[in-house]
This record gives C-alpha cells, sequence and structure tokens, in this order.
C-alpha cells in the first residue's frame, strides 16, 4: 500500500513589523553564529540566495487564525482555512525572504485514509 508523500501548502499571512525585526534579528546570529538558533529551528540559504527559516513542530504552535514561533513571534493567517489537515502529521513551517517579501508555507504528512472492504 502506497503512501501520499509530503504536501507543501502556501499560506495567505500578514507578518507584523516585530515579527520582522525578530525574523532579521534571527537572519544576522545565524550568519553570525549558527549554533546560536534556538531548538527546533534551521535557517539556510536557497541556491537564489533567498534566507530560509524552517521551524519543527516542536518550535511552534497553530492556533485558528495564527501560527506562533516560539521565541520568536506570530504569523497572523488570513483566511477562515486551517494550516494543516486535521490528523496531520511531521508539520513544518517555511518561512522565506524572497525579493517580494516574506513567504510562509506549511510543510506536512496529511493523515492516511484506510478504506475498508464493507462486507
Amino acid at each position: 500500500m502506497s503512501h501520499a508523500k509530503s504536501r507543501e501548502v502556501t499560506l495567505a499571512a500578514k507578518i507584523t513589523d516585530e515579527l520582522s525585526h525578530a525574523l532579521d534579528a534571527l537572519r544576522q546570529a545565524w550568519k553570525e553564529n549558527p549554533a546560536a538558533i534556538p531548538k527546533g529551528l534551521s535557517c539556510s540559504e536557497s541556491l537564489a540566495g533567498d534566507f530560509v527559516l524552517v521551524a519543527a513542530e516542536s518550535a511552534f504552535v497553530t492556533l485558528p487564525g495564527a501560527c506562533v514561533i516560539k521565541g520568536i513571534g506570530a504569523i497572523e493567517l488570513l483566511g477562515p482555512d486551517p494550516a494543516f489537515d486535521e490528523g496531520a502529521k511531521s508539520k513544518s513551517l517555511i518561512l522565506k525572504a524572497t525579493a517580494e517579501g516574506w513567504r510562509f508555507s506549511v510543510k506536512f504528512l496529511p493523515p492516511i485514509v484506510r478504506e475498508r472492504n464493507a462486507r
């Protein structure tokens, strides 16, 4: 039986000035000392030179209308849809600094739905 691969969904989100400053400070700290990044967060640079922050499931909390990254700040989610499918596993929040601004997405494994034979 094959299982679904991970799914990445772009979020419509609003960033505050406080969160923007916290992300810029985190980026600078990462450049100076990569070991200083809090547990559950990982930073990298894309091939295009964009800063990428990945928050593991242990480093953020999803609330109705927001995702809160521990020690960084909150991202206001626009729209009524939840960030993750109910029952999703291996959740990650991905923030990418692009020339157009910050891009937010979530990556997760959708729940496995088993269909039983009805006899």
